[in-house]
């Protein structure tokens, strides 16, 4: 499967890392594209260095992928997630922040999943967010569900994640499914 994942400047890094993990173990192709704020969540909640430079925060990122994973900057126009011809299983952005919402909330594709954790919200990201939903995308807040017995931070990640590789029809086995 070919998967985009977008990360950009909403908390929840931890996510998006055990998210690329996921990925590359399921063989997936990824493309991969951090925003400049999606890099200072990377830095600062993942990495504890707020200043650590993008090509350090990236090289973290991907060290243990392989190249099974793709880099691309922000600002590249010909990447090949760039455009809607493009033959791409699924788009994820997580963590996705409000902002980025709002952005593609008026042109949203059915394979495209969008990973908000802002808390509260307003009227605006409601509204948003449906608009979204409306238009396609599939809205994924980063909340675990806590039924499953979590018994670490990563346990809760993995319920989130695993939710995500699902709506994606990635095959995982991240959280005991209900009734198992």
């Amino acid at each position: 499967m070919r998967i985009f994942l977008g990360i950009t400047g909403a908390s929840g890094g931890l996510y998006a890392v055990r998210l690329l993990d996921a990925l590359v173990a399921a063989d997936c192709e990824v493309g991969l594209c951090a925003s400049s704020a999606g890099i200072e969540v990377l830095a600062t909640e993942v990495y504890a260095k707020p200043r650590l430079p993008r090509d350090e925060v990236l090289a973290r990122l991907t060290e243990d992928a392989g190249p099974s994973v793709t880099v691309f900057d922000p600002g590249d126009w010909s990447s090949p997630y760039a455009s809607g011809s493009a033959k791409v299983d699924g788009y994820v952005v997580c963590p996705c922040s409000m902002s980025t919402v709002a952005t593609i909330a008026s042109g949203a594709m059915q394979n495209l999943v969008l990973m908000p954790r802002e808390t509260p919200l307003s009227t605006i990201h409601l509204e948003t967010m449906l608009t979204a939903r409306r238009a396609g995308a599939t809205i994924l807040f980063l909340a675990p569900g806590f039924y499953h017995g979590a018994e670490s931070v990563e346990d809760l990640v993995d319920f989130v994640v695993g939710r995500a590789l699902d709506q994606l029809r990635v095959e995982n086995a991240l959280i005991r499914r209900w009734g198992d």
